[in-house]
């Protein structure tokens, strides 16, 4: 396992690091233990841990509700990671979190597509078929209409919500990130 040198070392020195530098090391470890204890179960199942002591202590760790015995446990995972190779687990956190990422550009990206729609009123149908021509233009245009009576009444946006199934069931169906 590399060892974390500063930015100022370099690996020519014969010198081990500082204990600063193992310390923000450990530190580091420790931190990613404490994001592999929050992820749910099919997060945690993308990630390759191949240590089983690992593995069943971060289980472990979701079930504890005292403070300081969680903050012990995520030491000691953090101990435990020092044992293997972090590198894989990583990469397979930050694939986690730029999906994640792209996944709520695209949410908010259909949320600013049907605001645009409903503010357009009829005209705004265009706008989603210039983005989905498959869709169904009568089924926009009637949502579109039951919007602007949900307004006029000052009823609750089902329109809107219902709109807004039909963006995202569309974009599913496109085969693009949700």
């Amino acid at each position: 396992m590399p060892e974390y040198l500063p930015d100022n070392e370099t690996d020519d020195s014969d010198e081990p690091p500082s204990k600063s530098a193992r310390k923000r090391h450990m530190h580091s470890l420790q931190d990613m233990g404490e994001t592999l204890v929050n992820l749910n179960d099919k997060q945690l199942a993308r990630i390759p841990i191949d240590d089983d002591r690992l593995l069943a202590a971060i289980r472990e760790c979701r079930a504890m509700r005292s403070n300081n015995a969680r903050k012990r446990h995520l030491q000691f995972i953090g101990k435990l990671m020092r044992t293997i190779d972090p590198a894989p687990i990583e990469q397979a956190l930050l694939a986690l979190h730029s999906s994640h990422q792209q996944s709520n550009a695209a949410f908010h990206e259909l949320e600013q597509l049907r605001a645009a729609i409903l503010a357009a009123g009829s005209a705004g149908v265009e706008l989603a078929m210039t983005r989905f021509p498959g869709a169904d233009r009568q089924h926009l245009r009637q949502l579109v209409l039951q919007h602007e009576r949900e307004i006029q009444q000052q009823k609750p946006p089902a329109a809107s919500r219902k709109l807004f199934a039909y963006l995202r069931e569309l974009q599913a169906s496109q085969g693009e990130p949700d």
